[in-house]
């Protein structure tokens, strides 16, 4: 019976969101042929249907989507009402800001002193350090030439008062004096967050230089409690998220229509085509180049990457992951070692992202930025994104503190937040393709690639402390 009851009321959810669509359709082909009225109650009749879902679903990613369909309903047919729910999402802007300080500083002390042991390593240590910086700036440089290309921002106008007042050009002198703190906490208070990071790694790089182990451990005890705090704080954060999406984009829909939908597929399409270039003219290069199996690799790694793809979890993927780059032919030890780091150095997907939102976000403030300034916020986010890889929305956190940091709007990053879900998926896939390389890029400087299976079982002879070693960088 219950059973029952769950088909027909899906079968009515359905059959409301498929007249809605209906009404859509025939309007955009035939404008006049149904009146307001009808499509109205056409409108809100499939919104009961999308609410209906998000309660029979109940998920965080489910509500912000269906929050963004309300928000444009309410925008179309309630301008008035939309108007007054701009506090709301400046609510959410608000909690969102009151994160990023204490989640950097203690993420990257954390990354950098938890990592500080490289003799345990041995040249895994700096080898991949040295590819995943040199990987993910080109992955930053694509995304800038990408949106600079596509000009996905261009011709949105913001509602007033959402643009910034544009200072005067800093020389460059100002600009490297910018990037030192005098005072960590008006640093923290005004929001210069390349300030807070040069303070957080100059901080863990003097941790990781004390010698008494009980107060190293006791100061890295305390930053990685503050990371688990602030990570457990962003996920409380996100749970308004639906709300906040919702009432920035009724705003935006009421007080400037329904073109902005368009742009914002536009920044999809610019995304997709970007991480698609960076496959093509990046990894695949450097696997061919360092003689890897492409066509075994994408077997080897189809599972994790359809699992990171449909999660939009790098961390759902990484037991698989794991398994199958050991099954392909690295060594469990620098699996154990590259992966784990590489989910802090060495996100493609996202960094590339990062810089892409980042310049979109200036384009529809009608921001010029020079090539100076954009290399700058490149170095921003280059450094930004690194050891945040476990925190819901990260790249969320990431684009608006660097956004705070260049004197950019917050409005266009709500409406980036609507389609983050689809931009997401593609952006944790790379990922997860990144890391998965980047073992076999290792395994093959070290000339481990591929051992004859007798080497293995030597390796596996020692799986105690191999497993030892990989419950040590796991933890750090």
């Amino acid at each position: 019976m219950t059973l029952k009851k769950n088909t027909y009321i899906t079968l009515i959810l359905a059959a409301l969101a498929t007249q809605s669509s209906i009404f859509i359709v025939i309007h955009m082909i035939w404008p006049g042929l149904a009146s307001e009225s009808m499509l109205i109650t056409s409108r809100w009749l499939g919104l009961i249907a999308i609410l209906g879902y998000c309660l029979k679903r109940a998920s965080l990613t489910t509500w912000i989507f269906g929050s963004m369909v309300i928000g444009i309903v309410i925008g179309l047919d309630l301008p008035e009402l939309a108007m007054n729910l701009k506090v709301i999402s400046q609510v959410f802007l608000k909690m969102i800001k009151t994160v990023i300080a204490p989640l950097l500083f203690a993420t990257l002390v954390v990354g950098i002193a938890g990592h500080s042991n490289l003799k345990q390593v041995g040249r895994m240590g700096w080898k991949s350090l040295l590819y995943f910086e040199i990987v993910t700036t080109f992955a930053l440089l694509i995304g800038l030439l990408a949106i600079n290309i596509s000009q996905a921002g261009v011709g949105i106008e913001l509602p007033a008062g959402e643009v910034p007042i544009q200072g005067t050009a800093r020389t460059w002198q100002e600009v490297i004096l910018h990037i030192f703190p005098e005072n960590i906490a008006k640093s923290i208070f005004e929001g210069e967050i390349l300030q807070i990071v040069f303070f957080s790694i100059l901080f863990g790089i003097g941790l990781a230089m004390v010698k008494d182990g009980k107060n190293k451990q006791t100061m890295l005890s305390f930053t990685e409690s503050l990371s688990e705090v602030m990570f457990n704080f962003t996920r409380v954060i996100m749970y308004f998220a639906p709300f906040g999406v919702g009432a920035a984009i009724a705003y935006t829909v009421g007080e400037m229509g329904l073109g902005i939908l368009v742009n914002l597929l536009h920044l999809l399409a610019t995304l997709y085509l970007a991480l698609l270039a960076f496959l093509l003219l990046v990894l695949l290069p450097v696997a061919l180049l360092l003689k890897i199996p492409v066509i075994k690799f994408l077997k080897a790694i189809s599972e994790p990457v359809s699992i990171a793809f449909a999660t939009t979890s790098s961390e759902a993927a990484l037991p698989k992951a794991m398994e199958a780059m050991e099954k392909f032919g690295v060594p469990r030890k620098i699996v154990a070692f590259v992966m784990p780091t590489g989910y802090s150095f060495n996100l493609d997907g996202t960094t590339l992202y990062l810089s892409l939102a980042a310049i979109f976000v200036a384009q529809v403030a009608g921001i010029k930025m020079g090539i100076e300034e954009q290399l700058l916020m490149v170095l921003t986010l280059m450094l930004t994104s690194k050891g945040v890889a476990g925190i819901p929305r990260a790249s969320l956190i990431i684009l608006m503190g660097t956004a705070a940091s260049f004197n950019l709007p917050m409005a266009p990053i709500f409406l980036i937040l609507a389609i983050d879900e689809l931009m997401d998926m593609a952006r944790t896939s790379v990922n997860v393709i990144g890391n998965c390389l980047a073992t076999c890029v290792i395994a093959k400087w070290e000339g481990e690639f591929g051992l004859p299976s007798n080497e293995k079982m030597d390796l596996s002879s020692q799986e105690p402390a191999l497993d030892m070693e990989m419950q040590e960088v796991m933890s750090n």
